[in-house]
């Protein structure tokens, strides 16, 4: 990373980060919510400009089932068939897209399952997020922001310990700038935020249990940086988007929180 981009980085995270904490611990859930919704459809546009480039049609189709899953999602009851309605919906409307929006051959297989796999890439596991903010009450913010964390420190600390310390490739073939000294570096962040969050900002969240779950998603977080950085190389794209500075798109700021976010709803499903 150039030090010119970081700086830039680091004068956008300390704009953006004071108003997202401010409309999470101030804002009703639905505020937030419109903030995961808003970064559904903008990721939508992002992954459906990769996988449907020059396609403005079937990018705006698979934006709209994006945004329609992850609606029914965060507002579905509990007993409610939507869910599974909404499953299907987007699963038979995504494989018939292509059908009419033909294009290239070759790659029409690739476009089919983008359709399908897309608005539940991001459409589901990003609404859990706020999901997290709904459903836990008061602790509701803190558990947001500890997938939050997970996911920034995690990044902060892989970078530097990668920069500094890294001599073996992780996964060359994918990511040529990622070293193994960097995920380890990641996975302690991501400890880090669990000790910060419990002695902290989340007491109701046990020390053990903290750490436990750092590991598991400091360990998976990272490959979500890795599958969108596959899905990059696979489409000949560098960044996913421009719409931050220093940053580039939104799917290249939340990959590992689409892995994270899931693992820290799903731990307070069936364990808080």
């Amino acid at each position: 990373m150039a030090k010119s981009n970081l700086v830039v980085r680091l004068m956008t995270a300390v704009v953006v980060a004071p108003a997202l904490l401010a409309v999470l611990y101030m804002a009703p859930p639905w505020g937030w919510y419109i903030i995961v919704a808003a970064a559904c459809v903008i990721g939508a546009f992002e992954f459906f400009g990769m996988t449907h480039p020059g396609d403005r049609v079937a990018q705006t189709v698979g934006a709209i089932l994006t945004l329609g899953f992850s609606l029914v999602l965060y507002f579905r009851t509990s007993h409610a068939p939507s869910l599974i309605t909404a499953v299907v919906v987007v699963t038979i409307i995504g494989l018939l897209l292509t059908l009419w929006r033909l294009g290239d051959i070759p790659s029409a297989g690739l476009r089919m399952l983008a359709q399908v796999a897309g608005p539940l890439y991001i459409g589901g596991l990003l609404t859990t997020i706020g999901l997290l903010r709904r459903d836990l009450g008061d602790a509701g913010p803190g558990f947001v922001l500890l997938s939050l964390m997970f996911a920034w420190l995690g990044d902060t600390f892989g970078y530097f310990v990668g920069r500094f310390l890294g001599k073996t490739k992780l996964y060359e073939a994918v990511s040529p700038k990622k070293t193994r000294e960097g995920y380890f570096g990641a996975v302690a962040g991501s400890v880090v935020g669990a000790l910060i969050a419990s002695l902290w900002f989340l007491p109701s969240l046990p020390l053990v249990n903290g750490v436990v779950l750092a590991l598991v998603a400091g360990t998976l977080g990272p490959l979500g940086d890795l599958v969108e950085s596959l899905l990059k190389r696979s489409t000949g794209i560098k960044d996913s988007g421009w719409i931050i500075p220093g940053h580039g798109g939104i799917l290249d700021r939340i990959d590992a929180v689409l892995i994270i976010a899931p693992i820290v709803y799903v731990y307070t499903l069936w364990w808080r």
